[in-house]
């Protein structure tokens, strides 16, 4: 018999602060993208990249959180951006803001990790039940 685990989110203030984060990535990585001459079409071409990550949910709900949250952690992007960095590139480090605008977004507008228990749970709290002001 399977029970059922008790999820624990971010609630209140905790959760606006986290929000708040968000946006300010958000903002943050967009404005260095184009003060660094980011090019506007690759940045609104590629914004929605990470969300391609939802398909590993067709391999059952553990697998799916564990490719989700790798595409939407900071680990990936700043990885990248220190990589290109380092190596001089500029697209590497351009790829490496628009994921992370993209987290950004995501946490500013209520999208957290993933629980292997499903989608619609996160770290930010349960997705059916919120309303995104």
């Amino acid at each position: 018999m399977q029970t059922k685990i008790e999820i624990k989110a971010a609630t209140g203030s905790v959760r606006s602060l986290l929000r708040a984060e968000g946006l300010a990535l958000f903002i943050a990585a967009t404005l260095l993208y184009l003060m660094t001459g980011g090019v506007w079409w690759i940045f609104a071409l590629l914004i929605f990249a990470p969300d391609l990550s939802f398909l590993g949910y067709a391999g059952g709900n553990r697998v799916g959180a564990a490719i989700y949250n790798a595409a939407h952690s900071y680990i990936v992007p700043v990885a990248l951006g220190l990589a290109g960095v380092l190596l001089e590139n500029q697209l590497l480090q351009h790829l490496a803001l628009i994921h992370l605008a993209h987290i950004g977004l995501d946490r500013a507008l209520g999208y957290g990790l993933k629980y292997a228990s499903g989608f619609k749970d996160t770290h930010l709290g349960e997705l059916a039940r919120r309303r995104i002001p």
